[in-house]
């Protein structure tokens, strides 16, 4: 794989399907039911914007911007066609008998010395033998016979490949113009090889003809050669940068709830409180600005602001989170900040203080993650080990074994600059996490990806922000766990429009201080639907569990599942599924309007629960 291919993938790639890193579910306390977790009390994180891929990004482009290395192709291939007619040594052909006298004495060779240029490249022309094989000329076009006299004596023109040619279209005059150009190109051989009667006056004739004919085309061509090159410098003048782009995206969005009663305490299955949210409309924005020093490297620079937060507190449970969650009151943070560069054609490394986590590094595999237009749930966004740790900062690599064999790491710290608690922040202090996934590709239509974390945390938090990531009863004593995750996502593609494939889970975390341990799993299936009305469209459903407490063997006291019953050993004993629709419309290129629903039945793995139904509406604006 190259070097601006691994660019566009894994840990090099610009993470078009990544997700908002989001605050810590609420931790349930004995004074307080809904308290913020550590990362909230520490400092406010932002996960980096989604950015589209960086396609200026070329191999040989160093610090010239992305505009003027585009218009000096052009203007390449536009002096190309033309450059014959300016050609000092070409003369005007005014007179026929000088024509024949040229072309009868030796002497005057150099005078009529051709110097064309190779015909264009780019349009992939391949060279034919004969007038027959140029199936779009007719025969009874003048330019047949001009053909017919150059093409079957010197073998000089070119057509397309698979023998078409357009000489009689008034779009394709100009290319015949540079086909013309090999013709000179002949013709100048021969003459300097010392091959003058190989060149009759004939010809020499016919080609005063083709530039007289050609003469409008050609004047044409170095006019637009002219105000290309004005424009050039006039953006040259007035570009924001050289080395730099700009993207941006802003979601404008509406989403409520109803009100289910809640069991706050199993042990008696009798509900306390009614969760309840208004129905709101909410924004947020993400500006990036993606730099190549080299074009073989990407600095990122993400800002965000938003208003929507998580409605978990309202709820009493973290399952009715939304994927595009976004809050910083409206205050423009740092979301992104990380450098990716390649280290050979098959190895990229990215380091930065914000943006770099295993969902930034590790390759997406499933169709329905992004947070503006993937799954409008947050469980249904990815695998929530891959959330893990919550980090923002560290290091990465992207390794591309083979052509369908890619090994990405990670190690990320969640507040890495945060310095006034060494059980809390920097980069070995705090929350940390560190895993690999091993990408593959074994047919061209199945996509699979396995992962394992290591994950260590200060307080009995997972991170991961969905479903059981508490691990420790309230009424006891934080404890640091060291958690090891493992799990798989398959893809398979089994046509354009349909996509099938899901995701498992499973987590295993020890206490530092304490014996026993406690043991989670997740899982997902889904169904993807490309297309689905409309070219660019794209339909979702999606039916789960979320993370879930299957066993935990702690002294009494210390466990979570039932904490309200004395907190004895045990996982739980009910099962939240979660069921989701959503269909984005693509409207155009930069506008997307999705729709979606998303049903859990038990929620926190408690039958006691009403059933949870959460409906959002998003519009997506990309520029």
């Amino acid at each position: 794989m190259s070097d601006i291919s691994l660019l566009m993938a894994g840990v090099l790639a610009t993470a078009p399907i990544s997700a908002l890193n989001l605050p810590e579910e609420p931790v349930i306390t004995p004074d307080n039911l809904v308290q913020q977790s550590t990362q909230e009390n520490l400092a406010q994180v932002v996960s980096p914007a989604e950015i589209p891929p960086p396609e200026f990004v070329q191999p040989d482009i160093t610090t010239s911007s992305a505009i003027k290395h585009k218009y000096e192709n052009i203007l390449k291939k536009s002096r190309e066609k033309i450059q014959f007619i300016n050609s000092p040594n070409l003369p005007e052909l005014k007179d026929t008998q000088a024509v024949r006298e040229v072309a009868q004495n030796q002497e005057n060779t150099e005078e009529f010395s051709l110097s064309p240029q190779p015909p264009d490249s780019n349009n992939q022309m391949s060279q034919v033998t004969s007038v027959s094989q140029l199936k779009d000329v007719q025969p009874s076009d003048w330019a047949f016979d001009a053909l017919q006299s150059l093409v079957e004596r010197y073998g000089c023109i070119a057509g397309y490949e698979g023998g078409n040619y357009l000489g009689n279209r008034t779009i394709s005059r100009y290319e015949f113009a540079a086909g013309l150009n090999a013709c000179l190109e002949k013709i100048n051989e021969a003459i300097a090889n010392n091959k003058i009667n190989t060149v009759n006056s004939e010809d020499l004739i016919l080609l005063q003809r083709l530039q007289s004919e050609f003469k409008a085309e050609l004047q044409q061509l170095q006019q637009r050669v002219e105000a290309v090159e004005n424009r050039t410098t006039e953006l040259q003048g007035n570009q924001f940068s050289t080395t730099t782009r700009l993207f941006g995206q802003a979601i404008f969005s509406v989403q409520g709830t109803n009100s289910p009663d809640v069991d706050l305490f199993p042990r008696d299955g009798v509900p306390e409180r009614q969760g309840k949210t208004n129905l709101t409309f909410t924004s947020s924005a993400q500006l990036t600005l993606a730099t190549s020093f080299t074009g073989r490297d990407l600095l990122l620079t993400g800002l965000s602001a938003g208003n929507l937060g998580s409605n978990a507190a309202l709820l009493s449970t973290n399952m009715g989170r939304l994927g595009f969650e976004s809050n910083t009151d409206n205050n423009l943070v740092v979301s992104d900040l990380s450098y990716r560069f390649v280290v050979s054609d098959n190895l990229g490394i990215v380091v930065g203080t914000a943006g770099v986590n295993p969902i930034n590094t590790f390759r997406g595999i499933s169709p329905l993650e992004g947070s503006s237009d993937g799954a409008i749930s947050l469980f249904g966004q990815r695998n929530p080990i891959l959330s893990i740790g919550n980090g923002t900062g560290g290091i990465g690599l992207d390794w591309q074994i083979s052509d369908r064999i890619s090994l990405q790491g990670v190690y990320s710290a969640e507040i890495p600059s945060f310095s006034g608690n060494i059980n809390q922040g920097g980069l070995f202090g705090g929350r940390f996490t560190t895993g690999a996934q091993l990408s593959l590709a074994p047919t061209n239509n199945i996509d699979i990806g396995v992962h394992y974390l290591y994950s260590h945390s200060p307080d009995g938090l997972l991170g991961s922000g969905i479903g059981d990531s508490q691990l420790i009863s309230p009424f006891a004593d934080a404890t640091a766990f060291d958690t090891q995750a493992i799990g798989a996502t398959v893809a398979w593609r089994i046509n354009p429009n349909l996509q099938l494939g899901g995701w498992g889970g499973f987590t295993s975390s020890k206490p530092f201080n304490l014996p026993g341990s406690v043991e989670t799993t997740n899982w997902m299936v889904f169904a993807a639907f490309p297309n689905l009305l409309r070219p660019g469209n794209l339909g979702g459903v999606l039916v789960g569990q979320p993370p879930k407490i299957t066993s935990s063997t702690l002294p009494d006291g210390f466990n979570f599942p039932k904490f309200s019953d004395g907190g004895t050993a045990g996982g739980r004993s009910d099962t939240s599924i979660h069921v989701e629709l959503f269909y984005r419309a693509q409207l155009s290129d930069n506008i997307a309007l999705t729709p979606g629903l998303f049903v859990i039945f038990n929620p926190d793995h408690n039958a006691a629960n009403d059933t949870l139904v959460v409906g959002a509406l998003r519009a997506t604006f990309r520029f």
